[in-house]
């Protein structure tokens, strides 16, 4: 079976980026405002510096299934930040992105997004990975559908997708299958 992604150490690698957890000494840049020399030139974004803000008051979400920055493989530049918000609510986890505009276009946000959902569904007591996605913003809603999601709602100005493990897909059918009596058959005398 195909994965997007494989795992290297505590990374996350596709074919052109490495999904890398943030560390405390990053978060704190991002937050503090101090520019690393790994970064893009246009990271942070701010949807990133909201994201390290949320780390900083969650220092959970720094763990094997929480946010990680997106490293371009072949600078080693952090070009973008993925992440789940873990715990897992009903076994559903809710996933989010953003990539810096020098990056955009690229592919890279669906590259990204492909693993952190695969990955995400591995997850103890994950069968469903969500995000949402902002009507106005259409680029973002063909990376969740090109990532596997499908879309399942919209309330006029969000739409929301989502996505459920295999495991998950037969058991609801299952549950939704019309039980099947048994077929009585008839006793045939023994032949001989």
């Amino acid at each position: 079976m195909f994965s997007p992604y494989r795992i290297s150490g505590t990374e996350l690698l596709t074919d052109r980026l490495a999904l890398r957890r943030w560390t405390t000494e990053e978060v704190v840049a991002v937050v503090d405002g101090h520019r690393r020399a790994h970064w893009a030139a246009d990271f942070p974004a701010e949807g990133d510096r909201a994201i390290a803000g949320f780390i900083a008051e969650h220092p959970e979400a720094l763990g094997e299934y929480g946010h990680r920055q997106v490293v371009e493989r072949e600078t080693g530049l952090v070009v973008g930040a993925i992440g789940l918000f873990w715990p897992p609510q009903d076994g559903a986890l809710e996933f989010g992105y953003g990539m810096a505009e020098s990056r955009r276009g690229r592919g890279y946000a669906t590259e990204a997004a492909r693993a952190m959902v695969a990955f995400a569904l591995t997850a103890p007591g994950v069968h469903t990975v969500c995000a949402g996605a902002e009507l106005a913003n259409p680029a973002s809603m063909r990376v969740l559908e090109k990532a596997g999601l499908e879309r399942w709602s919209s309330d006029g100005t969000t739409a929301r997708f989502g996505t459920r493990s295999q495991a998950r897909i037969r058991a609801e059918a299952a549950e939704q299958a019309e039980p099947v009596a048994p077929v009585a058959r008839e006793e045939q005398p023994p032949t001989s």
